[in-house]
């Protein structure tokens, strides 16, 4: 996996992953009034005083899981959307959904990873409410964590189209390397072969 090495990589698609976000929580935040909206055990009483983007850094710094992680986390935050579209992502729980997204991504996905104690830590809260926000997030998804290669190129397509959009070709460039590295590691069903429209994009 020598196309990892590269520093610029990993560290550009999470700068664009936080930047998708925080115009998803920002959206619906202005929107928080027009449409019914019920609380979850992802709502914190408050903002967190930590950006989005300060927090994504953290947890790709300590978490250790698999570049694939946080592609696979994407999707997860996607069709979490979908099937609770009276939770919608917002300022005041994305950084639970982001967290416990990871989370079992990397459970689901790597050989090795940590338990709900080291991501609680991670994402600075308690590890009773880490494993509250994994089963409500499981439930939050229907348990459907499989994700095909097809579903998982769409999405990884998707992203690196904006990157290029927003960031320029050589950019674009490291993050197709880091796709046909992300694909060698995938060793899920065919499931579902249509891929549908993604829904955190605003």
């Amino acid at each position: 996996m020598a196309e990892l090495e590269n520093p610029n990589v990993m560290p550009n698609l999470i700068n664009f992953l936080s930047s998708l976000l925080q115009k998803v929580a920002e959206s619906n935040d202005a929107n928080c009034g027009v449409q019914a909206e019920k609380i979850s055990v992802f709502h914190g009483l408050s903002r967190p005083t930590i950006s989005i983007q300060n927090y994504l850094d953290r947890i790709y710094k300590y978490a250790n899981c698999s570049p694939s992680c946080f592609i696979v986390a994407y999707v997860y935050l996607d069709r979490f959307s979908q099937r609770q579209p009276s939770l919608p992502i917002n300022s005041f729980n994305v950084h639970r959904l982001l967290i416990t997204s990871v989370m079992v991504a990397a459970k689901f996905l790597d050989d090795k990873y940590y338990n709900n104690a080291y991501y609680a830590k991670v994402g600075g809260i308690n590890t009773m409410e880490m494993k509250l926000l994994e089963v409500d997030f499981l439930f939050g998804l229907g348990f459907k964590l499989h994700v095909t290669p097809n579903a998982f190129q769409a999405y990884y397509s998707y992203l690196q189209r904006e990157m290029m959009l927003q960031q320029g070709p050589s950019v674009a460039e490291s993050s197709l390397r880091l796709g046909r590295s992300l694909k060698l590691q995938l060793c899920f069903n065919e499931e579902d072969s249509s891929h549908k429209k993604q829904q955190l994009a605003v």
